[in-house]
């Protein structure tokens, strides 16, 4: 399953110089979040596979603007094909405003997932917009990540952990992709795909 990951930035291959055969043979698109919610749009609409989306800390505006085709995972799991994707968006509280959570209240939301997690056996992909801590994240009250991800991963090893938030420009040499135990976990800054092997579901 090839997976196409995006986080926020909008990117000008796929929407200003977008050709059909950039999208031809993803099967899956995930959305970090901090997009514009018409870019989301135009991708579910050229792209013909799913789009899954979990919000971004600048996300206020999907009140207003909802990117009609696409899937909100927020606070779900999504099974796509049998892999499991767990959604969980925002970041670290760092002022008022939507979609940002203290270290409690993102755990609190992991653990009202209990019966589906029960219920699915796990997950096989964690999708976020904030890092896990320590993991991709920076040392700073904006861009900080969150332990309940690192909990998540200890206890059900998914295959990957999805992200944004922390924009690669940030620090250029931040690898985009690191490893934490038996999961991957990949900055979507933009764009990145990867294959999904069908083997790891359920591992």
């Amino acid at each position: 399953m090839k997976i196409l990951a995006i986080s926020d930035k909008e990117s000008e291959l796929l929407w200003d110089y977008f050709k059909p055969s950039y999208l031809a043979d993803i099967d899956l698109i995930l959305a970090c979040g901090d997009l514009d919610p018409r870019y989301l749009e135009f991708l579910v609409t050229l792209g013909h596979c799913p789009l899954l989306y979990v919000h971004g800390n600048h996300d206020e505006n999907y009140k207003r603007i909802r990117p009609l085709g696409c899937i909100n995972i927020e606070d779900k799991i999504y099974v796509h094909n049998g892999v499991r994707i767990l959604g969980l968006g925002g970041s670290r509280k760092y002022r008022d405003g939507a979609h940002q959570y203290t270290e409690s209240q993102m755990k609190r939301r992991s653990r009202k997932l209990w019966p589906k997690l029960m219920y699915h056996k796990g997950f096989d992909i964690l999708l976020t917009h904030a890092p896990a801590r320590g993991h991709g994240d920076l040392d700073t009250p904006t861009h900080a990540g969150f332990d309940t991800f690192v909990h998540l991963m200890d206890k059900y090893e998914p295959s990957y952990h999805i992200h944004g938030h922390v924009h690669l420009n940030y620090n250029l040499g931040a690898p985009r992709v690191r490893k934490y135990n038996n999961t991957t976990l990949i900055n979507a800054y933009e764009r990145y795909v990867f294959e999904f092997d069908e083997k790891k579901i359920g591992r």
